[in-house]
């Protein structure tokens, strides 16, 4: 089913792999033949990662590996980069202050807890004609997926909030201590977290190293800063790393 290209993919060495490919040329094809090929060489299950950017192409991508070797191989790990930061951050948060059973907010919980941290912080907040908790909730993903501080988002991409970014900087502070005191992260708390976790406990960061051997990435050139740093230090090992 491979053409001459795909094949070349499909069984190049270990390593690192830069696969370039555009729409409709055979990349998630690709990308699961390679992790068949993986096992039939003998890699066990439990040492691959394939890493997608929806939950639909990761199951997918699974459920034609188990087409192709005629049985779901147990171990496999493959997802979302959120959905295995998760996974990862459930075995291992209690290191960074969260129990195991930390809860979830999704975006309109995060609107509504900003919301109430506005409240909270009184009136001198209520005074100072702050953006919607939707733009807030926007300007603290930026800052914290692009690992860049709150005043350097609004200078870059919001200059007309620069009037109140000492009381946005209070809201985003107590939005960080209130998450935490609840025992709640956010869906970019997910990367964010991963990534400190990795970077800060470095017996952690060396099991997960170990752990996982190959490292399969679906569109690529959408991961961002954190995602491409937390990739980097998974593969920093066996440097196994094809990405697509």
């Amino acid at each position: 089913e491979l053409n001459p290209q795909q094949l070349a993919a499909v069984t190049c060495p270990p390593g690192p792999a830069l696969v370039i490919a555009g729409a409709g040329s055979g990349k998630t094809r690709t990308l699961t033949y390679r992790v068949a090929f993986l096992l039939e060489q003998g890699v066990p299950p439990d040492r691959v990662l394939l890493l997608t950017f929806t939950n639909k192409a990761a199951r997918e991508m699974l459920r034609r590996v188990e087409e192709l070797l005629g049985r779901l191989p147990g171990g496999l790990w493959g997802g979302t980069f959120h959905a295995i930061g998760h996974r990862v951050l459930r075995l291992h948060g209690e290191r960074l202050g969260y129990r195991s059973d930390f809860g979830i907010l999704d975006r309109d919980d995060t609107r509504q807890f900003l919301g109430a941290c506005v409240k909270e912080g009184g009136s001198e907040l209520g005074k100072s004609r702050l953006p919607k908790p939707e733009v807030l909730a926007e300007i603290f993903s930026l800052a914290a997926n692009l690992q860049l501080s709150v005043g350097t988002v609004l200078e870059r991409f919001f200059d007309h909030l620069l009037p109140v970014q000492e009381p946005i900087e209070t809201v985003h502070r107590m939005y960080q201590e209130r998450k935490l005191a609840a025992q709640l992260m956010d869906f970019d708390d997910l990367l964010i977290q991963w990534l400190r976790l990795l970077q800060e406990h470095p017996e952690v960061c060396e099991h997960w190293q170990r752990r996982f051997e190959f490292i399969l990435v679906d569109e690529y050139q959408d991961t961002n800063t954190v995602q491409s740093r937390v990739v980097d230090l998974l593969a920093a090992r066996h440097h196994n790393l094809m990405v697509v």
